[in-house]
């Protein structure tokens, strides 16, 4: 996505990557409920077509740190089927054991809220290699070639993500990229409890203002599916929230603006985000690992 053209809404100190809170207007909308398990909330599914054709899907789950093991598998199943889904859409065809997808861990490892990308990485089962190994064995496994990249982010490599993802690209000639990256949402509510799909790829921080280059199919060169949960809020929309709640934003002083504006420059997170990362990357990984490669969590 270019920067315009993101799900980023910076009104009134108003950010956020979620198609369901960025208020944008959509040509179609429909929302359907899927049984999870046992003793947990089902999973709400919305589907969003924006008016330019991007799609979005957002599933809704409950507070992922919450769920059982049972509960995890069986999530990473429904997320499965919806990414294979939306694959097949954008590619025209089913994918198949000669499909080459890219995944691409966007994010600093090194930071836990933004280190969605990188532990979903780790956490796959790349297949890409097993083929010209051991073709009888990679045959036998029924997957997708999946191959995997870390890029970091500009502040360790000097590179930009996007840079490095294309020189993977490059070399691995992928059919479909996913690009995976923590997400900044608008509402507490939704930290943990939510994950996005798009079809038109990701810009890597623009929901807290820091606008990489887009990561989609215009710098890939092939379909991009974006990827992501959302870990951070941004502090000056919490307060401009809250102040909406209590009914006196529409009349900020100067000095609550100059308030507001500086808090632009951070981001809140949950106090156990150390567990909010871990499942996160276990649900992505296995999901993806069901989608396109082999085994799950």
């Amino acid at each position: 996505m270019n920067k315009n053209d993101a799900v980023y809404v910076d009104y009134a100190y108003t950010r956020t990557d979620l198609a369901c809170e960025a208020g944008r207007p959509e040509t179609h909308r429909h929302e359907e409920r899927v049984f999870l398990a046992d003793g947990y909330e089902d999973v709400t599914i919305l589907r969003c077509r924006e008016h330019d054709g991007r799609r979005y899907i957002t599933l809704s789950c409950g507070r992922v740190t919450l769920l059982g093991e049972a509960a995890l598998s069986a999530l990473c199943r429904i997320l499965g089927d919806e990414m294979r889904k939306l694959a097949a859409e954008m590619l025209g065809y089913q994918p198949r054991e000669n499909t080459r997808i890219l995944v691409a861990g966007l994010g600093n490892a090194d930071m836990t809220p933004d280190a969605i990308g990188p532990g979903t990485v780790r956490r796959l089962t790349a297949t890409r290699h097993m083929k010209s190994q051991d073709r009888a064995l990679y045959g036998s496994l029924g997957c997708c070639e999946l191959s995997a990249v870390m890029p970091g982010v500009l502040g360790q490599t000097g590179i930009e993500s996007v840079t490095l993802v294309q020189g993977a690209a490059e070399y691995v000639k992928p059919h479909l990229v996913l690009a995976v990256d923590a997400l900044a949402a608008r509402s507490c509510d939704r930290l943990a409890t939510t994950v996005q799909l798009s079809d038109g790829g990701i810009s890597p921080g623009a929901g807290i203002g820091n606008n990489r280059l887009a990561l989609d199919h215009e710098s890939m060169g092939c379909p991009v599916i974006g990827i992501g949960i959302p870990t951070v809020v941004d502090s000056a929309t919490l307060v401009y929230d809250a102040l909406s709640n209590a009914g006196m934003a529409e009349k900020l002083s100067p000095a609550l603006e100059a308030v507001l504006e500086q808090g632009r420059s951070f981001v809140v997170s949950p106090k156990d985000g150390d567990s909010i990362t871990e499942i996160s990357c276990r649900l992505l990984a296995g999901a993806i690992n069901y989608a396109f490669g082999v085994g799950m969590l």
